[in-house]
């Protein structure tokens, strides 16, 4: 089972170890040798994380570190105090090392922790909108929307992304879904085409909590099924489930690692509801601003929750968390079903990356859950980033070009202005391709 010590979310929490980013450019022989001159520590090579039960963790129990070279990143163990007290100074004076930075523990974000208002700073608001004004010039016009309540055929979520009225489904298209697992035995999944792989130590893929099995269904549920409404934004779309967290959250590394694997395999979309708090001012994540681009380069495009440790009814906003604070990675924001920002849901306060790229449905969620209770309402920008990863399926699949950043570019270009502040919802509400003509392709 997961450690269940997880610390307090107060704020971000180190794990005690550290992460190094060396000059991608460079060969990875070259850099391990540069880390161990520098730290005096071993660094073992892992050239992929395949396999069940993190490689990365298991590396740092054999050695000092781990150097995933397709990324040019290196995780070093902090061994005892001294050394976390001293390692980032003497790596940052070698001449291979970019940047070097605490390991922090990784959270899901479907949960609203009364806790975060002892952390933010009292009084912060939202910022004025006046630099939105050119990005509302260039968006579709307004389609018709459907925040109704769930009905027999769908859910509010489905219907408010336009899901309910697109042709395409995401045949053929992989979703690689990093969170807490998936439950396997679900009946509306008999028959799909699943792919299970944990990165948690000691863990398979099975869904011990519930959040991963209740994302996943949002973005790939099945059309039809006997007992609730249509829930899945794509439902013939290929499942990656890749658990990086156990029931109490994870570590970085055990992220990462699924990152890698989810590119290796080609997914067109990964969907990460999960992350870590981030300050007022502070700079978008370099670690995974370096990953987003590489994906974007791949192939494949990040979608990742913008966090839920706003209070808006009290003047509370809180800033994107990472990994959605990079600048190469989307950050998705939740609205309820009146159109209208959810109350924890975070704000464009940091630039360079801390932005919100787009809003999707986050408040009652309705969506698959380990049996026996077999489906459940959720809330969050844990629910709202697999309605926009399921989106983007679909349009993967109706124009195969749209790849990456073409792909990215088609969501913004079609997301539809349903009144919400730029800080807020980005370009809007994600809607899905409804209809493309005679032509195949979208851009």
């Amino acid at each position: 089972m997961t450690d269940k010590s997880f610390p307090d979310m107060s704020g971000p929490s180190e794990t005690g170890d550290l992460l190094v980013l060396v000059d991608p450019e460079a060969k990875a022989t070259a850099s391990i040798k540069a880390l161990e001159s520098a730290s005096g520590t071993k660094i073992a090579a892992a050239t992929d994380f395949s396999g069940q039960g993190a490689t990365a963790a298991q590396g740092l129990d054999d050695a000092d570190g781990v150097f995933v070279e397709r990324f040019g990143l290196a995780m070093i163990r902090g061994r005892s105090a001294d050394a976390r007290a001293e390692l980032p100074g003497v790596l940052r004076r070698a001449s291979a090392v970019q940047h070097v930075r605490p390991e922090y523990y990784m959270h899901a974000t479907d949960t609203v922790r009364e806790r975060y208002e002892s952390w933010v700073r009292d009084g912060l608001r939202l910022l004025a909108d006046g630099a939105g004004n050119a990005l509302r010039a260039e968006r579709m016009p307004e389609p018709e929307i459907d925040f109704s309540t769930d009905n027999v055929a769908s859910t509010w979520g489905v219907r408010a992304v336009r899901a309910d009225l697109s042709p395409y489904s995401g045949r053929g298209i992989k979703i690689a879904v990093l969170d807490t697992g998936f439950d396997f035995q679900h009946p509306d999944f008999v028959g799909r085409n699943l792919y299970g792989e944990s990165f948690v130590p000691g863990e398979t893929a099975q869904d011990l909590d519930g959040h991963g099995t209740h994302c996943a269904g949002t973005a790939a549920g099945p059309l039809a099924h006997d007992q609730a409404p249509r829930y899945g934004v794509a439902p013939e779309a290929d499942l990656v489930i890749l658990k990086v967290l156990g029931n109490n959250g994870g570590r970085e590394n055990w992220v990462i690692a699924g990152m890698q694997r989810a590119i290796d395999l080609n997914c067109e979309v990964l969907s990460m509801s999960l992350g870590r708090r981030v300050g007022i001012g502070e700079d978008p994540d370099p670690v995974y601003e370096r990953i987003g681009q590489i994906a974007l380069a791949s192939g494949s495009l990040i979608v990742a929750a913008a966090g839920n440790d706003s209070r808006r009814h009290r003047g509370i906003v809180a800033p994107v968390n990472a990994p959605a604070n990079a600048p190469s990675i989307i950050a998705v924001g939740a609205i309820d079903d009146r159109g209208r920002i959810a109350n924890f849901s975070n704000g464009g306060l940091n630039d360079d990356g801390g932005e919100v790229n787009f809003c999707a449905p986050g408040v009652d969620i309705a969506s698959a859950y380990p049996m026996p209770r077999r489906y459940e309402n959720l809330n969050g920008t844990s629910m709202a980033t697999p309605h926009v990863a399921g989106v983007a399926a679909l349009y993967a699949e109706a124009d195969p070009s749209l790849r990456g950043r073409r792909l990215w570019e088609v969501l913004r270009r079609r997301a539809a202005d349903i009144g919400v502040p730029i800080r807020a919802g980005g370009a809007g509400l994600v809607q899905a391709p409804v209809s493309f003509g005679s032509s195949r392709h979208v851009a």
